[in-house]
Parts: C-alpha cells; sequence; structure tokens
C-alpha cells in the first residue's frame, strides 16, 4: 500500500476506471457474440424477421462500441475494426442469402 496521499488517491481512480472499462470491454463483446449470432441465425434461415433482429443487434453493438472509443476505453481504430468486422459478416450473409 503507498504511503502518500496523492498515491493513495491514483489506486483508488485507477481502481475505479479499471472496473468502468471492464464493463464496457465485456458489454462489447457480449454484444458482438449476439450479433455475430443472430448473423450466422439469418443465414442458415433468411427471412425479414431475423433480418430485423440482426438490424437490431448491430445497432445496439454499434452504438456500445462508439461509446466506449468516445469514453476512451477502446481506441478509434479498435472500433472501427469491430464495427467492420460485424458490417462484413452481415453483407456476407445477405449475398449467400440472395
Amino acid at each position: 500500500m503507498a504511503n502518500i496521499k496523492s498515491a493513495v488517491k491514483r489506486i483508488r481512480v485507477s481502481e475505479r476506471n479499471r472496473l468502468r472499462n471492464k464493463s464496457y470491454k465485456s458489454a462489447v463483446k457480449t454484444l458482438i457474440k449476439r450479433s455475430l449470432a443472430a448473423i450466422e441465425e439469418y443465414a442458415q434461415n433468411p427471412n425479414a424477421e431475423k433480418e430485423q433482429a440482426v438490424r437490431e443487434n448491430m445497432k445496439v453493438a454499434y452504438s456500445k462500441i462508439d461509446k466506449a472509443v468516445k469514453r476512451g476505453v477502446l481506441h478509434a481504430n479498435n472500433g472501427a475494426r469491430k464495427k467492420s468486422r460485424l458490417a462484413k459478416a452481415m453483407h456476407k450473409a445477405e449475398s449467400q442469402a440472395s
């Protein structure tokens, strides 16, 4: 444990930030997995209902990724890469469906 007041405070602040960052990263991963699962399901059996579910999942995932980037949890390029991979998976599923 640190002896200096400012060091003690930095420890508390960094722990708080670590937990917040962990929460954002976990939520992003969960939403991406959910979106990819919905895309896979849509690719297996395409219909309008499943496409709507995919679009909704992607919208929520994009929003969370953007918020994580804005908060500094993810680097901007990392967020862009995650969104690009989701879009690429969706385009691939759409092309298979047609």
